[in-house]
């Protein structure tokens, strides 16, 4: 007997959710722009669509095809990641304790800091690269772990599998939770090295093309997802039918992007590590960095983020960024354009400075987000540049 095959990343990026449209035999699903549905009689609805907050038949493909590629049960897309992580959070019961990375991104800690703690939530940052800082951080009213790898804006690499197991231990009903933004499921799978929910900002990667908004949730857990379900509901923070299709249809060919974005990430990586204007180098792709071996465990790739320091220093950041032709300087990441920013001044600016200094967002620090055009012409425009 021929054992069934699991098909391959590419073929259910394709093909995951949605075969073709039952009615017109469409290859694509359709942009269901419906608020409401017809019902045979009041409480029964033709079909299980009532209202296109509570569900969507675009949405409902995006949710069935995101979970497939994070290997998980259960999907929920949301307007934004911050409003996916705000619905997280909003399952926790009052008085929990969170623990996030010292570095994580700005808006998940303005949200713990400015939203949620004034209504009675906790949270604790540590380096997570070390696993007895978070076990110091436990305590009795932990809830839910919050990692980022690679970490946002200095690429920290955190062990999945090693944070799960002391979860397990010391405060088995909380949660784990991976922000895979960074990686993708094309590169890493948390949910298989014991994560209980993967979340993504879909605006990046796996949008790809700069043109849409989202975030994502995807959990293994039928209870969990019923909570997250319900609260998707009863706050509304959905994203559109035009929004979803505009992700399926990238989703298609996010396999093929970041194999691109990690080819010229490696490449210019490598490139700036020799410069002389360049004082330091962040990528996990680099044997130098202090996570490289974890990295090549957990990842099947190192992806197309970079952080740079300059030789010198904050004052030559500004000239620098100004000289730049092909990369545009704008917050975000993940499209198919090159990006640079600045994450002091920009998408770290919500982190107090005292804090940035100490755990290394440096004033000259430089995020690259490596886009997919041909690598030389991204040399020699950093080049020129520096």
């Amino acid at each position: 007997m021929v054992s069934k095959k699991e098909p391959g990343f590419a073929t259910k990026a394709i093909h995951a959710g949605f075969s073709h449209d039952k009615a017109t035999g469409a290859v694509m699903p359709p942009i269901y722009m419906a608020s409401t549905y017809a019902q045979l009689s009041p409480g029964h609805p033709i079909s299980k669509y009532e209202y296109s907050r509570t569900a969507n038949p675009t949405r409902d493909v995006l949710e069935a095809n995101l979970a497939t590629l994070e290997n998980g049960r259960f999907g929920l897309c949301f307007a934004s990641g911050c409003a996916a992580l705000n619905t997280l959070l909003q399952a926790l019961p009052s008085g929990s304790h969170v623990i996030i990375s010292d570095d994580v991104y700005g808006g998940t800690l303005r949200l713990l800091s400015q939203i949620f703690t004034p209504m009675g939530l906790h949270y604790t940052q540590c380096d997570m690269t070390d696993i007895n800082n978070i076990e110091q951080a436990i305590n009795e009213n932990t809830q839910l772990i919050w990692l980022e790898t690679p970490s946002n804006p200095l690429l920290k690499i955190i062990d999945i599998t090693a944070v799960a197991q002391l979860k397990q231990q010391k405060c088995p009903n909380a949660w784990l939770a991976v922000d895979n933004t960074f990686a993708t499921p094309y590169l890493q799978t948390p949910l298989d090295l014991g994560a209980d929910i993967v979340c993504h900002s879909t605006t990046k990667y796996i949008g790809g093309h700069s043109d849409v908004i989202g975030g994502a949730l995807i959990v293994n857990n039928e209870t969990l997802a019923q909570k997250l379900y319900f609260l998707q509901n009863a706050t509304g923070s959905i994203p559109s039918p035009m929004d979803c299709y505009l992700l399926l249809r990238s989703i298609k060919t996010l396999h093929v992007r970041m194999n691109a974005h990690c080819h010229n990430a490696k490449t210019i990586a490598k490139a700036l590590s020799s410069h002389p204007k360049v004082s330091r180098v962040i990528y996990p792709g680099l044997s130098t960095h202090p996570e490289h071996y974890l990295a090549t465990k957990q990842m099947r790739d190192f992806g197309g983020m970079i952080s740079i320091t300059l030789t010198d220093g904050p004052k030559a950041v500004i000239p620098f960024l100004k000289k730049l032709k092909i990369f545009t300087l704008a917050e975000s990441l993940g499209g198919v354009e090159s990006l640079i920013e600045h994450p002091a001044v920009m998408t770290h600016a919500a982190i107090p400075a005292e804090h940035r200094k100490k755990i290394g967002i440096e004033d000259s620090l430089i995020r690259i987000s490596v886009g997919i055009e041909a690598v030389d012409d991204l040399l020699e425009d950093l080049n020129q540049a520096l």
